[in-house]
């Protein structure tokens, strides 16, 4: 085979035949249409408003402040540009399959593979996330559960180790005894350690193996996943319902906290900067994660090449609307400082001793987080179908139900896929990991918009994103960011370039060396400054965290740490800043073709921010994504390039 033959494209015609002639075949049957507009929207809604809102949203104000506002406005903008892109393609090849099918017609075979693949990450990543955060939710809930009527006073509290992860009990235990070593006490260890330390030590072992799994995951994601094998029609009456609660209590929020806003909380507005803003880029983005899932469903709707388009807009807007006054709410409520808390609504809540409203907003979060599930669980089975249609998976996977008119065998394997994760896995990194899975995603689908917008052979949908040259935009954005880096931001932008070395935070410092070095540190604090430090409990964290920067570094300097125990240099300092590299140079490359090749606009801004996003999420999320790519290009040649139907229709024509 040619490495031409990589590239190898379906044209829009071919795939609507093709989907036609699926659906006349006894062995796949055809998908029920059921959707509208309405549909779209609350499955969009749905799959936004869930861990953002209750969880994210409070982390991202602690570090922006009130001026969080202005990242979800970016954020909202980015998604909005990439959901133009979506648009046009969902309008022009209205079948299942989202950015995958849309890469097969404007790149070829082997982008279309890497984003499904991609694709099949984003969403069993992004469900395993939603089902322990689910699962946070809903043992929190039967904790501060009161029936006395039934003997419950004190609430149901399961044990530590069925409602945890095992990588997360297993390191959260090691960093417990690592800080206890360095004189922190178990009860001043955060919440989380202590849970984790817990369920270790409580859990059931055989030898040295621990049985630790997150049983109510499990549990939701098998609920999930029976409703989703079920059928179109009982997931979109399920959603429907599931939305309808989640704003009535989202409204409450606003309609009872606004009054109890304080303006003089909004002082100051931007505490930390942009710096401090960008610093939730994250997750923010995660809880705008969701709405492209929309596309999957587009042999679903009764009109897709209108309809799905304005589904998209719709809960983009509206979600967008939903969370600028829910953070402008909280950071009214409470200071701003206080929100680094994972569940913020029910938190400033509790604070001014409304307590009724917490009870309330726990039930919503369970309602919230189970309707993410369900729209992210019924996506990836529509993924896969349309790569088995393709001949890129084994045929079982496009096989639909006879009855419930689902891809059923897709459905079931889903459903076993993040269920075992979701009781073993470590999730540190997989927000993250979710996140750059979609960027990708968004980034390929606007470009793919790019490359189509100057041929003529394309039939085109109901939906065209409205042109505007980049080439009179594109050159005044990226010199008045080159002008503002080196003028307003000349410090930081030095220090990037010449990668200067970086001091560790005592956090990192602390987990990244031995316990006999730790014991010499806090003898040699006893000796330097021992009042100061047994005012602390000997807790050398604390300690070194309450220190300004400069008496900091010469506390450090006096504890006998070697350079690179003390700062981040070299290499593995420059490594963190490659993503950026990346980005700075596509952009650079993309004026100069907007300005060769007159590209639209909307699709050019939406591919520059959801890079910039990328850029932000670390170079770790970066390699980790590298490799599921590298995994994914084994499997490609291993079994799919032989047999895609590209191919096998060539072998055809050839004899």
């Amino acid at each position: 085979m040619s490495f031409k033959s990589l590239f190898r494209k379906k044209n829009v015609q071919d795939i609507l035949n093709q989907v036609e002639k699926d659906n006349a075949e006894g062995a796949h049957g055809s998908l029920g249409k059921h959707l509208g507009v309405r549909d779209l929207a609350a499955f969009g809604i749905a799959a936004i408003i869930g861990a953002g809102i209750f969880s994210t949203i409070g982390k991202a104000s602690f570090d922006g402040g009130p001026a969080v506002i202005f990242l979800f406005l970016f954020t909202a903008l980015a998604c909005g540009f990439a959901a133009f892109a979506y648009a046009e393609f969902a309008s022009m090849v209205p079948v299942s399959g989202s950015a995958y099918t849309y890469s097969y017609v404007a790149f070829g075979e082997i982008i279309a593979w890497i984003i499904g693949w991609a694709l099949i990450m984003e969403y069993a990543i992004g469900n395993i996330t939603v089902a322990i955060s689910w699962s946070d939710y809903f043992t929190g809930f039967l904790q501060n559960l009161r029936l006395p009527f039934l003997g419950m006073e004190n609430g149901i509290h399961l044990p530590q180790w069925v409602q945890m992860d095992y990588f997360t009990a297993y390191n959260g235990h090691s960093e417990a005894v690592s800080l206890m070593k360095s004189g922190k006490l178990f009860e001043n260890l955060e919440m989380n350690i202590q849970h984790a330390y817990t369920a270790w030590k409580t859990s059931p072992a055989i030898g040295s193996f621990h049985f630790v799994a997150d049983l109510p995951a499990l549990m939701i994601i098998i609920l999930i996943t029976w409703l989703v094998y079920r059928g179109m029609k009982e997931s979109r009456n399920a959603t429907n319902m599931m939305v309808v609660i989640k704003l009535a209590i989202i409204l409450l929020v606003i309609s009872v906290g606004i009054f109890y806003v304080d303006a003089r909380n909004w002082n100051p507005f931007a505490p930390n900067g942009i710096s401090g803003i960008l610093k939730g880029v994250s997750a923010v983005f995660f809880a705008y994660i969701g709405f492209d899932a929309i596309s999957t469903t587009a042999e679903e709707c009764k009109n897709p090449q209108r309809d799905l388009p304005r589904g998209m807009m719709w809960a983009i807007i509206i979600c967008t609307v939903l969370y600028i006054i829910i953070a402008l709410i909280l950071t009214g409520m409470v200071s701003y400082s206080d929100l680094n808390v994972g569940d913020p609504l029910a938190f400033v809540f509790e604070k001014l001793d409304l307590k009724w409203m917490s009870g309330i907003i726990a039930v919503s979060a369970i309602v919230a987080m189970a309707s993410v599930l369900l729209v992210f669980q019924m996506g990836q089975p529509r993924i896969w179908m349309s790569m088995s249609r393709d001949g890129l998976l084994p045929k079982k996977f496009s096989k639909i139900h006879p009855r419930f008119k689902t891809p059923s065998f897709a459905t079931i394997v889903v459903g076993f896929v993040v269920a075992i994760p979701a009781l073993f896995l470590n999730l540190t990194m997989v927000t993250d990991l979710c996140s750059i899975g979609t960027l990708f995603a968004f980034v390929v689908v606007c470009a793919g918009v790019l490359v189509l917008q100057n041929k003529k052979d394309i039939p085109r949908g109901k939906f065209k994103t409205p042109y505007v040259n980049g080439k009179y935009v594109m050159p005044f954005l990226l010199i008045g960011t080159i002008i503002f880096s080196f003028t307003y931001n000349k410090e930081a932008t030095m220090k990037f370039l010449t990668n200067e070395k970086e001091l560790k935070q005592p956090t990192e410092l602390l987990t990244s060396i031995n316990t006999k070095d730790i014991e010499k540190i806090k003898e040699n604090l006893l000796i330097s400054d021992s009042t100061e430090f047994m005012k602390n409990d000997q807790d050398v964290e604390i300690y070194l965290s309450s220190l300004e920067e400069d008496k900091y570094l010469i506390t450090l300097k006096t504890l006998d740490l070697k350079q690179s125990e003390m700062y981040e240099s070299g290499f593995g300092l420059f490594s963190h800043k490659i993503p950026t590299y990346i980005f700075f140079l596509i952009a650079i490359l993309l004026t100069y073709f907007s300005i060769t090749h007159n590209l639209s606009l909307i699709p050019m801004l939406g591919l520059v921010s959801c890079l910039y996003m990328m850029s932000e999420l670390g170079i770790s999320n970066w390699i980790g994504f590298g490799l599921w790519l590298v995994l994914g290009l084994i499997v490609y040649f291993a079994y799919s390039r032989k047999n895609s139907k590209l191919n096998v229709k060539k072998v055809v024509v050839q004899e």
